[in-house]
């Protein structure tokens, strides 16, 4: 008979390199009002079309507790980055579409106005995948971001995610639901050095 290997938890606080990365909190009205202003923010949107918008509290909330149960089911996991000193809110990082048999996933994350030119999102994405080698054991993290997002693509590059090609009509245009965009994919493998 074989034992299984227990799956780690999705939302342990990561820590280091001034940050601090914890699970958002549906029922914390500061998260839910965080999460809101970080989904709602004119940059962000330019470059992403959520599939479910997030333009008020509940429907933050909602994205919220979905984000929950994935972490919950072992399929994605959340965090609001944070201001390891303070506690001040930075971003967030996500890692979505986990494949145990793959043992592959997806990551994405966003930056906050106030925080951006501090190397957040650097920072950030460097501990996630740190975290999802080791703690997670998977193999391959993949990021994905539209054509022409250049500060998504320098981010990407300065933490060892390797450029693949271009994904053609793969994202939905800017605010729109009918029609699609072009998308560079990077990739990093547990094999890569750390940069």
């Amino acid at each position: 008979m074989t034992q299984e290997t227990p799956t780690p938890t999705l939302t342990p606080p990561i820590r280091g390199r001034g940050l601090r990365l914890r699970r958002w909190n549906p029922a914390d009205e500061a998260d839910v009002e965080t999460f809101l202003r970080g989904c709602s923010d004119p940059e962000f949107l330019r470059w992403n079309t959520p599939l479910h918008p997030v333009t008020d509290l509940t429907a933050a909330r909602a994205t919220l507790h979905s984000k929950a149960e994935a972490a919950d089911a072992g399929t994605g996991a959340s965090f609001c980055v944070e201001d390891a000193d303070s506690g001040t809110p930075l971003g967030h990082v996500g890692i979505a579409r986990i494949d145990r048999a793959m043992r592959s996933a997806s990551i994405g994350y966003w930056v906050l106005p106030e925080a951006r030119g501090q190397g957040v999102a650097t920072r950030a994405l460097t501990l996630t995948a740190r975290w999802v080698f080791s703690g997670l054991r998977l193999h391959r993290l993949e990021l994905d971001h539209a054509v022409g997002h250049e500060a998504s693509c320098k981010v990407a590059e300065r933490c060892g995610f390797r450029y693949e090609g271009t994904l053609r009509g793969a994202m939905w245009e800017e605010g729109r639901r009918d029609a699609f965009r072009d998308c560079h994919l990077h990739a990093r493998l547990a094999t890569d050095l750390e940069p």
